[in-house]
């Protein structure tokens, strides 16, 4: 006998998410996570740290040549982030 208020699993997961308001988490998980897919494995290699805070993507950088090229590239950087995240979830980028 079947239930008549059965549910997928991604329904219930999607409802969960919601109800508990970690959507915007998830996200910046997300982001930080994709940062080696987003601009390559090189400039990956030089990266040491990557947080949000405030919607501020903060990333520690080990070389100053590949640190002066992430900040002429700032702009497209987050455009691309925001993008792939399909909401505006970084208004800045800093590179330390």
């Amino acid at each position: 006998m079947r239930r008549s208020n059965t549910q997928s699993l991604s329904e219930v997961l999607k409802q969960y998410i919601e109800e508990n308001r970690i959507e915007r988490k998830l996200k910046e998980v997300d982001i930080v996570q994709g940062w080696e897919n987003l601009l390559g494995k090189t400039i990956a290699r030089y990266t040491r740290n990557i947080y949000i805070q405030n919607r501020i993507l903060y990333v520690e950088i080990t070389s100053s040549v590949v640190k002066n090229e992430l900040f002429l590239m700032r702009e497209e950087i987050c455009r691309r982030i925001n993008e792939n995240a399909g909401d505006e979830m970084i208004t800045r980028i800093v590179f330390k």
